[in-house]
C-alpha cells in the first residue's frame, strides 16, 4: 500500500510540474549529448593514431626534367645510379626502415588519376611530370624524421614528405575538438545540476503543505524525500536516453552513411562505430544516477526543512 501510494504521488508529481520536468530533460539530454561526443571524439583520436601510425611513411620524391631550380636536382631527372644510391641509403637504416617501396611516374600518375579523377587539372598532367618516389615504411613511426633528415638535399632528391607533420596537425585538431566538446559538455552539467536544483526547490515549495502533513503522521526524511529524488532521477534519464540515441543518430546516419556514401571512409581512416557508443553508454547512465542522486539528495537537506 505505501509502495502504490508512493509510485501513486510520483507520477502526480511529474504530471504537475511537467513544464519543469521537461526543462531538466533537455538540458540533460544536452550536456550529456556533448560528454557523449567529447568521449566518442577521444575515441575517434585513438582509433585514428592505431590507424595512422601503422601506415606513417617517409615520401622521398626523386628529381624530374622540370625540378631544376632544386639545387639537388641541378643535373636534371634522377639517373638510375642516384636512384640505386638513395635506395641503398634507405636499406642501410635497417632496422628502423622496414620497408622501402619504389614508385615510379607512370605509377605515380595512374594513382594520382584515380584519387583526382574529378579535377579539372588532370589534363594539365603528364606522367613526365610526376616524380618518382621512394615510398618508406618505419618501424618506429615516431622517427619520421631520422630518415627525412638522412636523404634530404641528396643529389637526386627533390623534396622529402613528412607525413608524420601532417598526421601530427590532424591529431591535435581531433584533440582539441574532444577538449571543446567536453568543456562545452561541462558547463552544460552545470547548467544542469543549477536547473534541478531550483526545480526541486519549486516542487517542494509548492509541496510544503503535503511535506509538513507526512511530517506529522510520522514520515521519515527518506519517504518524503524519495518522490522528489525519483522525479529528477526520472528526468535525467530520460535525458540520457534521448543523448544515446542522439549520439547513435549521429553515428548511424551522419559518419557511417556518408563516408560509406562517399566510398572511401575506411580506405581513409579507421571510424567510431556504435560499438564504440555502447562501450561508453553504460558510463554515462552512470554518471547520470550519481549526479541526480548527489544533486537532488543536497538539495532536498538544504531547502527541504523537515
Amino acid at each position: 500500500m505505501r509502495l502504490q501510494f508512493m509510485l501513486g504521488e510520483i507520477a502526480s508529481g511529474i504530471r504537475r510540474n511537467a513544464s519543469m520536468m521537461a526543462s531538466v530533460v533537455l538540458v540533460s539530454m544536452i550536456s550529456l549529448f556533448f560528454i557523449g561526443t567529447g568521449l566518442l571524439a577521444q575515441r575517434e583520436v585513438d582509433l585514428a593514431k592505431g590507424y595512422w601510425y601503422d601506415k606513417v611513411q617517409v615520401s622521398v620524391f626523386l628529381c624530374t626534367s622540370q625540378s631544376s631550380d632544386v639545387p639537388s636536382c641541378s643535373d636534371g631527372a634522377a639517373s638510375p645510379a642516384q636512384t640505386a644510391s638513395i635506395k641503398r641509403e634507405l636499406l642501410a637504416q635497417q632496422p628502423l626502415v622496414e620497408q622501402v617501396y619504389y614508385e615510379s611516374s607512370t605509377q605515380a600518375y595512374s594513382r594520382f588519376k584515380t584519387q583526382f579523377a574529378a579535377s579539372p587539372y588532370l589534363s594539365q598532367i603528364s606522367p613526365q611530370s610526376m616524380p618518382a618516389a621512394f615510398r618508406v615504411k618505419l618501424s618506429d613511426p615516431k622517427r619520421y624524421g631520422d630518415v627525412a633528415s638522412l636523404v634530404s638535399g641528396a643529389n637526386g632528391v627533390e623534396a622529402v614528405s613528412d607525413q608524420g607533420k601532417v598526421l601530427d596537425t590532424f591529431f591535435k585538431i581531433l584533440n582539441l575538438l574532444s577538449i571543446g566538446a567536453v568543456i562545452l559538455a561541462g558547463l552544460m552539467a552545470v547548467c544542469a545540476v543549477l536547473l534541478m536544483t531550483t526545480t526541486i526547490r519549486q516542487v517542494a515549495f509548492s509541496r510544503r503543505r503535503q511535506v509538513g502533513i507526512m511530517r506529522v503522521v510520522g514520515a521519515s526524511n527518506a519517504v518524503i524525500y524519495l518522490p522528489f529524488v525519483i522525479e529528477t532521477l526520472v528526468a535525467t534519464l530520460l535525458g540520457a536516453v534521448l543523448a544515446i540515441a542522439g549520439l547513435w543518430a549521429l553515428i548511424h546516419f551522419g559518419i557511417n552513411h556518408l563516408f560509406n556514401h562517399v566510398g572511401s571512409g575506411g580506405d581513409l581512416v579507421s571510424l567510431i562505430g556504435t560499438d564504440d557508443l555502447w562501450a561508453i553508454t553504460p558510463w554515462m547512465f552512470v554518471g547520470t544516477v550519481i549526479l541526480a542522486l548527489f544533486t537532488a539528495w543536497l538539495t532536498l537537506r538544504r531547502h527541504v526543512r523537515v
